[in-house]
């Protein structure tokens, strides 16, 4: 919160202006000189600043932007990777039209939105499309496998070095997996894991899971898991982690998979040498008859035998993999399918595209010529509850007129980009005669408008949980913020060194009323006022250290550089609920708001409202994490309510969607009996203007809740009749949401 600097024997002005809600009209502090002489304290404001650059989320929808520069032709099958530095690099690939296939490397700046091409020395990879392209050490792309333009599928692996554009091709030993295409890869301690694709002449679609270790450079033997191939991989918990893509049978595929790494010596240790390395192989094969399939050997260049832009396929021979079956990964593997519901994107329709972060998995639903924008969305899977949720529906999120073709993240996982281009190539004079080019346009997604909070903030799940849980994980602080913890509201005659006292509201109820009845403001001379709060509503002192509120609350570090009441007192009051300041304190000392002090979603909701009023966007961050995912029908109003008195309009929305969807209990709530009479109007008036209530029998000829009990057909019919804003969806488990579990 800015503030302006003090000035010798004047008031400092401390907070913004006062918003519709607060309680205060006018602020007046003491000046230094005068508060020596005064032995009350201070009141902090209990209104959220309005207002304030940046914090205005009403209008935040993702921005499409048109890209410059050495547009790509129509790329199908490339790899499109974030490498940091606002950049994203672009390999291989066909054009949809010319079936040409490419080596090119591309790049685009997000700063400028420029693509450039590349220029690329070393062992070149020859042209290739369906391989995976993943970040390494944060400076190089590991390319493997993928399909060349004579339909060879290819089983080599290629480092493309960001800093210097060199390409090498490292020596590999062990068994060579499959070649294969349209695969996925995810890297996990230094092994990058494939999984999956298709290979073969008839596209036969694998189901093994193997990996090679950096270190060494070694592949590890292969084992079954689950066939897919147009999938997605990610690793969270000590686990490998399978969604969506096509079976052998070309039906899309909506269950998940996992398979567990942790304590499976397979996984843990290297792979082992010797016997199965790659010239081993080779030579055993020298003297016996030509095996059943072709293997096609690029011819010598340079000093790592590859061939740049060779129409040679680098195909190896798996020999060893064909004498004997192959075993069942070990560790655990275990599978879900989501049988239906109304958080649950189909994936039978539409254009998805998956990407993971902070623990959980989105699914972008985008524009389709088999969809209406209503049907797409933006929703996300807790892999720790393998909970669905909608986030955004199709009209908030996308705009029309495009179509998208590639995602790619940051790998702090807190943006996102779709690359594509609109759907009319003539009216926006896109390529030579009206020609699309897939990548002309790009949509940046800031996950945190929508309560993600990336990959640096989300802590690490338990690692005994083997099963999906409905329960709030509960994670205990670790490292300085248990040692920290452990000295939080201790006595000083403990010997905790707390030098500092705050009290709240004795009343842990969020109630506006008696916050206002209780602060009460005493004329002390002109240009002074004290403030008091009443011993009859004022909590029990929490006992806190002053050199970690300095260092952790810049709103406590300005009062306390101004020698505010405060200064002298060594005590503050916080007009709210004592369990919210409460945890708030906890908050500074372990930057957490797990339930061990924030059990409470009441006491969350109180926390992202302060999270307002002091400009603290982490610990926003997490109230909206924790409130989107926790939401339920009892805490829904005064989430809602604390949602708009923050101004976090998503979140607000959301809720009041929710509301409306489970109406019937929402009234009969006492968060809902609680709520001041205006708000009460205001959500009530979230429905359509044409939206009724329907209930019993009559419930069943609509469609139940979202269509999920009674068909798709009751479904349309509900959309007919009642608002856009009832279809919408919070983050329980309905009833009629059901799960599948192998």
């Amino acid at each position: 919160m800015a503030q302006q600097p003090a000035t010798p024997g004047g008031t400092i002005p401390l907070f913004g202006p006062a918003s519709s809600t607060s309680h205060l009209s006018t602020i007046t502090t003491l000046t230094p000189g005068s508060a020596t002489s005064s032995n009350n304290t201070f009141l902090m404001p209990n209104s959220p600043v309005k207002g304030r650059p940046g914090m205005d989320r009403d209008s935040y929808r993702p921005k499409v932007t048109r890209t410059l520069g050495q547009r790509p032709a129509c790329l199908v099958n490339a790899s499109l990777t974030y490498c940091g530095n606002n950049q994203i690099y672009a390999f291989g690939g066909f054009d949809q039209y010319t079936d040409e296939v490419y080596n090119h490397v591309l790049k685009l700046d997000l700063v400028s939105h420029q693509w450039g091409l590349v220029d690329n020395y070393g062992d070149i990879p020859g042209v290739r499309m369906g391989h995976t392209a993943t970040l390494y050490q944060g400076d190089k792309l590991l390319i493997f496998g993928g399909e060349n333009e004579h339909r060879a599928y290819l089983s080599d692996l290629i480092v493309f070095d960001i800093k210097t554009a060199h390409w090498t091709q490292p020596a590999v030993s062990g068994p060579i997996p499959k070649g294969r295409a349209r695969h996925a890869a995810v890297l996990h301690d230094d092994k990058l894991f494939v999984v999956g694709g298709i290979t073969g002449h008839d596209n036969y679609v694998l189901d093994d899971i193997c990996y090679l270790d950096l270190k060494t450079f070694t592949w590890s033997r292969t084992w079954k898991f689950v066939g897919r191939f147009d999938h997605s991989v990610y690793l969270w918990g000590d686990r490998i982690w399978v969604f969506g893509g096509l079976s052998g049978d070309m039906d899309k595929i909506g269950d998940i998979w996992w398979l567990d790494l942790k304590g499976s010596p397979a996984f843990d240790s290297h792979p082992p040498f010797g016997s199965l390395d790659r010239q081993s192989a080779l030579a055993r094969m020298s003297g016996s008859p030509r095996p059943p399939f072709a293997i096609v050997t690029p011819p010598a260049v340079g000093s790592t035998g590859y061939a740049a832009n060779s129409g040679s396929a680098q195909v190896n021979p798996p020999s060893f993999q064909l004498t004997t079956s192959t075993p069942v990964a070990p560790g655990t593997i275990s599978s879900l399918r989501f049988v239906s519901g109304p958080n649950i994107p189909s994936q039978g329709s539409g254009m998805h595209f998956h990407v993971y972060t902070s623990g959980t998995l989105l699914d972008f639903v985008t524009p389709a010529a088999t969809i209406t924008p209503q049907e797409c969305s933006l929703s996300s899977l807790d892999l720790d509850t393998l909970r669905w949720q909608k986030l955004a529906g199709g009209r908030e999120f996308f705009r029309s007129g495009y179509r998208w073709h590639y995602c790619t993240m940051n790998e702090d996982g807190t943006k996102a980009w779709l690359l594509g281009c609109p759907t009319d190539p003539v009216a926006a004079d896109l390529g030579p005669g009206g020609v699309e080019e897939y990548l002309s346009d790009i949509m940046e997604i800031d996950l945190r408008h929508y309560g993600l909070l990336g990959n640096n903030l989300t802590p690490q799940p338990r690692a005994e949980t083997t099963r999906p849980s409905t329960e709030r994980m509960l994670q205990t602080s670790k490292g300085l913020g248990a040692d920290l913890a452990s000295l939080f509201n201790k006595p000083p005659e403990s010997g905790s060194g707390a030098d500092f006292t705050v009290t709240a509201l004795k009343d842990g109820e969020w109630d506006e009323e008696e916050s206002l009845n209780s602060s009460l403001i005493r004329a002390d001379g002109l240009n002074q006022q004290t403030w008091l709060s009443p011993d009859a509503t004022t909590s029990p002192p929490i006992h806190v250290h002053k050199l970690i509120l300095q260092a952790r609350w810049p709103h406590f570090n300005r009062l306390y550089n101004a020698q505010m009441a405060e200064f002298h007192t060594k005590k503050m009051h916080i007009p709210e609920p004592y369990t919210v300041v409460k945890a708030f304190l906890y908050y500074l000392y372990t930057d957490s708001i797990q339930p061990e002090y924030c059990g409470e979603l009441n006491d969350v909701a109180g926390l992202l409202v302060m999270s307002n009023i002091y400009n603290i966007p982490h610990l926003r961050l997490l109230c909206v994490n924790r409130l989107s995912k926790e939401l339920d029908v009892e805490h829904a109003c005064i989430i809602w309510h604390c949602a708009g008195t923050a101004n976090e309009d998503w979140l607000r929305k959301r809720t009041a969607n929710f509301c409306l969807l489970h109406w019937g209990r929402i009234v009969r709530t006492q968060g809902f009996l609680k709520l001041p009479r205006q708000a009460m109007i205001e959500l009530s008036q979230e429905v359509d203007t044409e939206g009724r209530v329907v209930g019993g029998e009559e419930l069943e000829y609509v469609g139940g809740l979202g269509g999920s009990r009674f068909g798709y057909g009751g479904a349309a019919r509900k959309a007919s009749i009642s608002s856009n804003q009832t279809q919408a969806v919070g983050s329980d488990v309905d009833e009629s949401e059901e799960m599948e579990m192998t």
